[in-house]
């Protein structure tokens, strides 16, 4: 076993403590700050030293990693379970709490061990998740059988199997997606990340059901292996999209993750359509269409949003049907702009949105009608799925316009920024956040006046 592998099982084996938080209580902060206070200041050489040391330690003298990934699981650890003195209003599950911590220390594990057969950063990736997933699955169910036999300190709440399954899936891909973005070796920020969408999750009173579950890990592994054999996405724009996808199945539904699927594949189609010649002149979209990170956060991040905000709208006074249509409303804008990009991009003579010169294919803000027209089009077919999928209680004429309209605003949004201050001011993916959002607001704002 190398050196690597060593570390990486010492960590696996700290991320495990995790697990006595049902016996141990609010007590279970106390191993996790020791750790991380001899990491920092006490261990300066020997055994442990040799064992937990990362490249960048070395040179500091110091167990910082160790340090950070121990921080980082006392704060979640006290956030499960706070002191019997602090008042707490809420707190994050047992279950949730220990997943969070050895998702991270074992998904790191099982990529390291995979790493010194493969060097290919998607299997790696998909190693990280796998094992990931496992272990946090793993680790809620012996939470949940602890905190309810004699030697727990308190019982935890009975968790279903879906709802476990679900956080496993969701802890493994926000783990991974982090730990992708940054460092392999960060398991402090990749604890914290998982650590707070399993905060925000476990608020939403929602109900997950096992067949939402069962079809959105059917997606997901589905996707993974479409989007490896394909080269659609990067390895971050895969991730991203996969965990959207989860999210949007269980959280909202087969119907909206329908509308979403709608988007992607009709956005993805159309970068690829006539790819060649809108290179040759110069309005292809780089890495030969592939989506990354950013594409997919600005084209859907609001859509996410309004999907949380379906699940939390039992605990909220707000008409679901307001998130249902922004839901639309941003996807058709999303759709719009992609539609109207891509087949405009084909014709001459574009015209700038703000002053109606002509100018050059590709200049940000230039419109052709014809690209206008694919995008309208685009935006009115979302109207239409939604009024099929999305069971909002408006006459299904009345939903189309308003999901249209909602679209038709937020290319105008797009057009309009593109011309004025994309590229000086901020970048591509922020004016498609801005534009989905727009669709999303004129949409909501339409369906209130209507």
């Amino acid at each position: 076993m190398n050196r690597t592998l060593k570390r990486d099982t010492g960590f696996a084996a700290v991320s495990l403590l995790a697990l006595t938080a049902p016996v141990l209580g609010w007590a279970t902060v106390l191993p996790f700050l020791a750790i991380a206070g001899a990491a920092a200041f006490l261990i300066e050489e020997g055994p442990a030293f040799e064992l937990f040391a990362r490249p960048r330690d070395w040179q500091s003298g110091r167990l910082y990693g160790l340090a950070a990934f121990a921080l980082s699981a006392a704060v979640l650890a006290f956030l499960a379970a706070p002191p019997p003195a602090v008042a707490a209003t809420y707190t994050m599950p047992l279950p949730a709490f220990a997943a969070s911590v050895v998702t991270v220390g074992v998904g790191t594990l099982g990529a390291t061990a995979l790493r010194e057969r493969v060097d290919e950063a998607f299997i790696i990736i998909s190693a990280f998740a796998v094992a990931g997933f496992v272990a946090a699955l793993l680790a809620q169910m012996l939470v949940v059988a602890l905190g309810n036999s004699p030697v727990g300190v308190g019982s935890v709440d009975a968790v279903g199997l879906p709802t476990v399954t679900f956080h496993a899936a969701l802890a493994a891909l926000v783990g991974a997606l982090t730990r992708s973005l940054l460092s392999a070796d960060d398991r402090a920020a990749a604890t914290f990340a998982v650590g707070a969408s399993m905060l925000v999750i476990g608020a939403l009173s929602q109900p997950v059901h096992m067949v939402d579950v069962g079809l959105a890990l059917g997606v997901a592994l589905f996707l993974g292996i479409v989007t490896y054999a394909t080269g659609t996405a990067s390895v971050e724009g895969m991730l991203s999209g996969v965990l959207l996808c989860l999210v949007t199945i269980v959280l909202g539904g087969p119907g909206w993750f329908a509308l979403l699927l709608t988007f992607f594949g009709l956005g993805t189609l159309s970068t690829k359509f006539r790819y060649e010649d809108k290179a040759q002149r110069g309005v292809a979209e780089e890495n030969e269409g592939a989506r990354g990170l950013g594409n997919v956060l600005g084209n859907a991040a609001i859509a996410l949003l309004a999907v949380v905000g379906f699940a939390a709208a039992g605990d909220l006074p707000v008409d679901p049907d307001l998130f249902r249509v922004a839901f639309a409303g941003s996807l058709a804008a999303a759709m719009g702009d992609t539609l109207s990009s891509e087949i405009g991009g084909l014709f001459d003579k574009p015209r700038l949105v703000t002053t109606g010169e002509r100018v050059p294919p590709g200049t940000d803000g230039g419109v052709t009608w014809q690209g206008e027209l694919a995008g309208l089009v685009g935006a009115a077919l979302v109207g239409v799925l939604a009024s099929m999928l999305l069971a909002v209680s408006a006459p299904m004429p009345w939903l189309v316009a308003i999901v249209a309209a909602g679209g038709l605003a937020g290319m105008t949004v797009d057009s309009l920024l593109g011309a004025t201050v994309e590229g000086d001011r901020i970048e591509n993916e922020t004016v498609n956040l801005l534009a989905t959002l727009a669709g999303a607001l004129a949409s909501v704002l339409l369906l209130l006046l209507a």
